[in-house]
């Protein structure tokens, strides 16, 4: 059942949302150029400052969430809003990428420098090799992390973008599933791949794509997007979230405010989508709001521009009126902003990378995805905060988001343990590879 949330002025889309009523509503890709090489950074060990006074808490966040964050540096909570890949198949291997990007050699001691709030893996820089190692390896970061469990997410979407192949069960893509018009299968194929990424460690998926394909020349969205009939592919959101939900991790619903209307890759370009706010609402806003009534944990912006919605000409990803006027105003957003991999072209045309990430933070982001100068960001964000340019209560905003999807799904005090028993039973069980069938069968 989708949660409604009502907001004023959107009527358009919560006919759109399944389950809703009344007036209201309720995107990574990943750039393949190389980052940067980093400067040498200016980190103040996290053990040696003293922690920082926190704002005062809104109502209704958890007490653990506010006990953590009191016990923060700035340092710490500068941290939380990173999350960078590294590189190597183990925590403790040495490599001359992590030397390059982050001035240590190991996945465990650029943790231990910069105590990120999460990392996200991929088969390119070498995470990905087999079910015991990924267990070995998320096992290892989470050692590295001893006072607050990362994020470790993946970019698992299943069909074309399926960063875990071969090792989990070959489940159809979006636009397969959307084609048998079920949303239960959405719902299905979300917990299969769920329970697999969780069997190896891993607790946040940047899935399910929520965009509506409705430009067929789109060359970057494409199959990813379950349909081009938002009021067909809005369920399907749902659902998915749902299912990631029942197998116990984060979901992200991506790229926001939509990126099915472009012929622009936004890896290598800045698309430029002429949607007006009342073909926003109705093309690309309810598959959103879906998520967002099946109480999605993030949702990832897109490095498109849309200037009917924000004539500055900044992409999404920085925009304050994208971000926070239509996310978390108009849909009643509060969960966790993460941007798309900060690497792509898309968002690095008109600012440097420190600026990027100042920009990106102002705009309403609060995870920094996979910045090509991890140190020039970093410091960025973290001068930021000392000249005031970003607020301490911004900042905390930011964190405690962070930190409250963590406590949501029980990684706030105590990372789980994977067990490579475990996961090599469950993945590409039998069970799990008669769902991918089953919706072979049912697709159109």
């Amino acid at each position: 059942m989708v949660r409604c949330i009502r907001t004023t002025g959107l009527a358009v889309i919560a006919t759109m949302v399944a389950g809703c009523a009344a007036t209201g509503a309720s995107a990574p890709v990943r750039a393949q150029g190389q980052a940067t090489q980093a400067a040498s950074p200016s980190v103040a060990s996290p053990s040696a400052a003293s922690p920082e006074p926190s704002t005062p808490p809104p109502a209704g966040s958890p007490a653990q969430v506010e006990a953590v964050l009191r016990k923060m540096s700035l340092e710490e909570k500068v941290g939380q809003l990173f999350m960078p890949v590294l590189y190597g198949p183990a925590a403790d291997t040495s490599s001359p990428e992590n030397r390059a990007r982050y001035g240590v050699d190991t996945p465990a001691k650029m943790i231990e420098k910069y105590r990120p709030g999460g990392v996200i893996l991929f088969p390119w820089a070498n995470n990905v090799k087999g079910v015991r190692q990924v267990v070995a390896l998320t096992n290892g970061l989470q050692k590295a992390s001893p006072k607050i469990p990362l994020l470790v997410g993946a970019d698992q979407e299943n069909g074309r973008v399926s960063r875990l192949a071969p090792l989990v069960t070959d489940m159809p893509g979006a636009s397969v599933i959307g084609s048998t018009g079920d949303p239960s299968l959405a719902r299905k194929a979300a917990k299969v791949t769920g329970t697999e990424l969780k069997a190896l460690g891993i607790n946040l998926d940047f899935a399910p794509v929520a965009d509506v394909n409705v430009n067929p020349r789109n060359p970057v969205i494409g199959p990813r997007a379950y349909g081009s009939n938002p009021k067909k592919v809005a369920p399907m959101v749902a659902a998915a979230v749902e299912g990631f939900h029942d197998a116990g991790i984060a979901s992200t619903a991506k790229h926001f405010p939509g990126h099915g209307d472009t012929n622009v890759d936004s890896h290598t370009g800045l698309p430029v989508i002429q949607h007006s706010l009342a073909q926003w609402e109705k093309l690309d806003a309810p598959p959103f709001a879906a998520a967002i009534g099946a109480d999605v944990d993030a949702i990832m912006s897109a490095h498109v521009v849309m200037p009917k919605l924000d004539p500055s000409g900044d992409p999404a990803t920085l925009s304050k009126p994208i971000l926070t006027g239509l996310l978390r105003d108009k849909l009643g957003f509060d969960g966790v902003v993460s941007t798309d991999a900060l690497d792509m072209a898309g968002v690095r045309k008109k600012y440097g990378d420190a600026q990027v990430a100042v920009r990106a933070v102002q705009a309403g982001v609060d995870i920094l995805l996979m910045p090509p100068n991890y140190s020039a960001a970093y410091n960025g964000v973290l001068s930021a905060v000392k000249s005031g340019k970003i607020s301490r209560a911004r900042l905390d905003q930011s964190v405690r988001r962070v930190l409250k999807l963590k406590f949501n799904r029980g990684l706030l005090v105590k990372a789980p343990v994977a067990d490579p028993d475990e996961a090599e039973r469950v993945l590409r069980s039998p069970e799990h590879r008669k769902v991918a069938r089953l919706i072979d069968s049912r697709a159109r």
